[in-house]
């Protein structure tokens, strides 16, 4: 394929803008893109295409590289596209472009812009539950804020390690973020970058050599059998404090995430199992969940419909629920920032929230000699890692542990 350049305003006498151009025959669309150089038109030679070769004037030689410059850009995108046996097009060459230039597109196909049509994409192909579209809604909100705060330009050219070490910054050091939540956020931001790279929206992937802060495990809350009898029992002044709880319980002795108890019902209910299609991907195989005494009490009592509520709501009331209950006494909060390790004291209910009652099936399960495999079957874990996570080893369970292998007669 050739290319060529002309004037944009041949005629002008104070100057003209340089266009590149070359014409993409499967498309029948002439390619247009502005080099951003300008000459006068009499140092243009309109036989040769270029700047005349003998012309002296400010800045020729800066000029003749420049130009040179995208000579050499659209044949090496161009070799790129055989080798990759991708189809070249006009709009692979803009990208291109774009990248080698340092150029940033307008309007609604500029950095945000595109982060948007990645949202709308994923949202449209249902690869996402609604709690990760909230997640990516957060981080162009933070980008949004960084950008601003910081006065970073955001585009593909400028995501570079000067980028990394400012957004580092900003989160660990504005916003306080510690490592987990940091590593999260980063995790996302470059998922995006990810998928820009493969929609040609970029060629810079120097984003590929972040490194997230490593991931800490952090020390959670969890409740042992005699807490748990403990909360059940409590006679609570409030009816909506009374069904928080039952709605946490049940959580806790299903193993079950929040937003799949809204899957409950007696239709998908056989004997004391609980038969249960996952909505993260319908590729998933079911999973039954065994329904014990207490699941069933509570299933019973709202006639197989639990008062679900949101989560961020049910977040809010469980604190209330532990407090009235008596679960006030002061746990050490410990979590990591970069090297700084944080301690903070609180009191235990505020330390609680819908995923302590998961936390708390696991823990308990795995205190009881449980196997890894039994629990993931019902948990629906797949990484182990991930599962191990969420088990909690407290004091008494160290020291009966060690009383136990070292119980030495002397």
């Amino acid at each position: 394929m050739t290319h060529t350049f002309y004037l944009k305003s041949p005629s002008s006498d104070s100057g003209s803008l340089i266009l590149f151009s070359c014409y993409f025959k499967n498309e029948k669309k002439k390619f247009v893109y502005s080099t951003g150089e300008t000459i006068l038109s009499k140092y243009w030679n309109k036989e040769s295409k270029g700047p005349n070769a003998r012309a002296k004037f400010p800045g020729a030689n800066s000029l003749r590289m420049q130009l040179n410059r995208y000579s050499e850009a659209f044949m090496k995108a161009e070799e790129r596209h055989k080798l990759t046996k991708e189809d070249f097009t006009s709009n692979s060459l803009k990208s291109f472009f774009q990248k080698e230039f340092k150029k940033v597109e307008s309007g609604s196909k500029d950095f945000f812009g595109i982060y948007d049509e990645f949202v709308t994409e994923k949202k449209m192909n249902q690869d996402w539950s609604a709690a990760t579209i909230t997640r990516y809604e957060n981080i162009k909100r933070m980008l949004k804020n960084f950008e601003k705060d910081k006065k970073y330009k955001l585009s593909f050219a400028s995501i570079n390690n000067k980028f990394h070490s400012k957004f580092t910054d900003y989160c660990m050091g504005d916003l306080k973020h510690i490592n987990n939540t940091y590593a999260r956020n980063l995790g996302l931001v470059k998922t995006f970058l990810f998928w820009s790279l493969d929609k040609k929206y970029t060629y810079n992937d120097e984003f590929k050599k972040f490194k997230k802060k490593e991931r800490v495990i952090t020390n959670q809350v969890v409740l042992d059998k005699e807490e748990l009898g403990k909360l059940m029992s409590h006679k609570f002044k409030l009816k909506s404090l009374e069904r928080t709880r039952d709605i946490f319980v049940f959580a806790a002795v299903t193993g079950m995430r929040f937003g799949e108890l809204k899957f409950i019902s007696k239709q998908n209910i056989i004997g004391t199992t609980f038969h249960l299609k996952e909505e993260k991907g319908s590729e998933k195989e079911m999973r039954t969940i065994p329904l014990g005494k207490v699941a069933l009490h509570i299933l019973e009592k709202y006639d197989y419909h639990l008062p679900m509520i949101a989560n961020q709501k049910h977040n809010v009331y469980i604190k209330d629920v532990f407090e009235e209950a008596g679960f006030t006494h002061q746990v050490q909060k410990i979590t990591t920032r970069g090297k700084e390790v944080l301690r903070e004291g609180m009191s235990f209910h505020k330390r609680v929230s819908s995923h302590t009652a998961r936390r708390t099936f696991i823990t308990m399960m795995k205190r009881e000699g449980k196997s890894d495999k039994l629990i993931s079957k019902i948990t629906g874990h797949k990484d182990m890692k991930t599962l191990n996570s969420y088990y909690q080893v407290d004091s008494d369970e160290k020291k009966e542990a060690v009383d136990a292998v070292f119980d030495i007669s002397f």
